[in-house]
């Protein structure tokens, strides 16, 4: 195929805000779909026009409730049956990514099951950006197109001309990400090493670096309940850094995260609209993404390269 004219796009109930940016990046307007709810909760999709030979492009976000995937699946079902051409997850934050290994005895795979959903529904291809584990693309047989939201926050942070600046990881498990941000700007890395008693609680965290009289910007690749990032930027001020700022893709923002930035040291967080914010923060600045994904979906299609935007 040489054009989109054969390309439709729909979306779940909870990425319409996104997936209209996309559909409107490269021209085109979301299909016409309809979803039935029923009093106990159970819901039905179906489009609302035909979908025949065509490629059908789904946006959705797997976020919590579990809805979003369920219906998701559903959707991407309903397209095959529907005699689709080829249908293509479009998925900003993949959820339970979190889930890509057996941590500890007699626990799931999380991330290995959806996979395993999705392919069992039917899909040709999944669109995503920032797994948590780079791994989760080999839990799938079919072509997954791995995106990094730093195409559109680096520039960003470019743009703000930061001196004496240093780039800081969470913990160690972001150090791939943050040494690429670092190697970037040709300025140093810190690294906050934490330790955990359980999860989401923090026992003891220190500063592997030096920040003293330095602009820092911490780098990872989502926010849930802020616990780790925001006393990173404790730390980092108690260690002497002059300012503090924050970079997440994935706002996933749980629990207390939004008084616990709002109450941070942070002098601004940036995220992008892979997930919805719950409420505005005068703190959080939200970059969208839907030129990238809009952008990967038109070469998809025309078959011309996408590897620029899987870089850090």
């Amino acid at each position: 195929m040489s054009d989109l004219s054969e390309v439709k796009i729909f979306t779940g109930a909870k990425s319409k805000y996104i997936a209209e940016g996309i559909a409107s990046s490269i021209d085109l307007k979301l299909g016409q779909q309809s979803v039935v709810h029923f009093s106990d909760g159970e819901f039905c999709t179906s489009y609302d026009e035909t979908v025949r030979g065509a490629h059908v492009f789904i946006v959705q976000s797997t976020f919590p409730p579990s809805d979003n995937l369920m219906e998701l699946l559903m959707m991407i079902d309903a397209a095959k049956r529907a005699s689709a051409y080829k249908v293509i997850a479009v998925i900003p934050y993949f959820g339970f990514a979190r889930q890509d290994r057996k941590d500890r005895p007699r626990v799931a795979i999380g991330a290995k099951l959806v996979a395993n959903l999705l392919k069992a529904a039917g899909v040709d291809r999944i669109i995503t950006m920032d797994l948590h584990a780079d791994q989760i693309q080999g839990f799938f047989d079919i072509p997954v197109d791995h995106l990094y939201g730093s195409t559109v926050l680096l520039p960003y942070i470019k743009s703000l001309n930061i001196d004496n600046m240093v780039v800081a990881s969470p913990d160690i498990g972001g150090s791939k990400r943050a040494h690429s941000w670092a190697r970037f700007f040709g300025c140093d890395l810190v690294i906050c090493h934490k330790r955990r008693e359980k999860a989401n609680v923090i026992a003891e965290m220190k500063v592997i670096g030096d920040v003293k009289g330095k602009n820092v910007v911490i780098v990872d690749d989502m926010i849930d309940t802020a616990g780790t990032i925001c006393k990173a930027a404790t730390l980092l001020k108690e260690s002497g850094a002059k300012s503090v700022r924050g970079v997440a893709i994935h706002p996933v923002l749980s629990g207390p995260a939004y008084e616990r930035i709002e109450a941070s040291d942070f002098d601004e967080i940036l995220v992008t609209d892979s997930i919805p914010l719950r409420k505005q923060s005068a703190k959080i600045k939200v970059i969208s993404v839907a030129d990238l994904f809009g952008q990967t979906i038109k070469n998809v299609v025309v078959h011309k390269s996408i590897s620029d935007h899987f870089l850090y």
